[in-house]
């Protein structure tokens, strides 16, 4: 799947991109939500025999007006567009946005980006999309301009869980915050997952019994400090079962820096230097403080065996899942 990143916007689009169906989003977590209006473009770009094209937007727009508290992303860009190519799209646009662009009027985004750029066939939004300079760009503006340009419009509405509660990212990162990543998966459709490069910690794990590859989240992480049942995978794809410590190691450290610490079972080698990538099963307890070590290597070895039986059992929620976590 071709992805295009900073200042390749100004590059023609290949011709075998071109006259696709645009899915317009930020889709952070590409969660059950986007997936409706994904779902609508793959379909109809599938349809009329043309390419599915997603037009996203980095960094973030709230990360822009309001730099000192960045938005928690529930999947970076690198991620996103995995689960975009599994869905099954051709091309993601990954447009620079930027206090200049963000006075762009609408008028100009339509015409230099939608029509002269990608020469969209369809564009594909939800209802609540806005753009252009003043947010002056909404559905009836949308509309309009295709017809003025010859493009369709196809708006979605929010999606409802089966509670009839609208599936959103700022839910699911409440759901996170919470540590209960059980169900902030079933809003997702796949297993929330982190991905960062593994760093040589204190290495106290390793004298203990229970080396840990150790990662650092994103400050802007908002996942609770605690223990979880996860799946840790290797840059080459393979899977181990584990159980992570998120949090500020409260027993042996007071240097206040959150990491992740997974302990991978039945595993022996050096990780190094790898980008890797961890997925939530189940929080299985809080973050504490033990008088020692000798009751946190007790307490551990009661979390092996906790993940281990939750992890036995787990079952998939579908392809994105798959892909990601099995």
């Amino acid at each position: 799947m071709t992805v295009f990143h900073r200042n390749e916007q100004k590059n023609p689009l290949p011709d075998a991109l071109k006259g696709g169906v645009i899915a317009i989003g930020n889709f952070d977590g590409v969660h059950r939500g986007h997936q409706a209006v994904l779902g609508e473009a793959l379909e109809r770009a599938q349809s009329r025999g043309v390419p599915a094209i997603v037009l996203t937007f980095e960094p973030h727009p709230r990360s822009v007006f309001n730099p000192d508290k960045p938005v928690f992303r529930l999947t970076p860009p690198s991620l996103r567009a995995r689960l975009l190519e599994a869905l099954g799209f051709h091309c993601v646009v990954e447009y620079p946005f930027d206090r200049e662009f963000s006075t762009t009027s609408a008028e100009t985004f339509v015409k230099s980006i939608l029509v002269d750029w990608l020469g969209a066939s369809q564009v594909v939004t939800g209802v609540d999309f806005h753009f252009g300079k003043g947010r002056e760009g909404g559905p009836a503006f949308l509309m309009g301009a295709g017809e003025r340009h010859g493009f369709g419009v196809t708006l979605i509405d929010p999606f409802r869980d089966e509670g009839a509660e609208i599936i959103s990212s700022s839910r699911i990162r409440t759901l996170i915050a919470k540590g209960d990543v059980a169900q902030a998966a079933g809003l997702l459709g796949y297993r929330y997952t982190v991905e960062a490069e593994v760093f040589k910690g204190q290495q106290l794990g390793r004298t203990i019994g229970f080396p840990t590859a150790n990662m650092e989240l994103a400050p802007e992480a908002e996942l609770k400090p605690g223990i979880y049942a996860v799946r840790f995978r290797r840059a080459d794809g393979t899977l181990h079962d584990g159980v992570a410590s998120f949090g500020y190691r409260p027993t042996v450290s007071s240097d206040g820096a959150a990491w992740l610490e997974t302990y991978i079972f039945d595993f022996d080698g050096d990780l190094y230097g790898e980008t890797c990538s961890v997925s939530f099963f189940g929080h299985l307890r809080d973050e504490l403080k033990f008088d020692g070590l000798d009751p946190l290597v007790a307490q551990i070895r009661r979390d092996e065996e906790e993940a281990r039986a939750l992890l036995s059992g787990v079952r998939t929620l579908g392809d994105l899942d798959t892909v990601i976590a099995f």
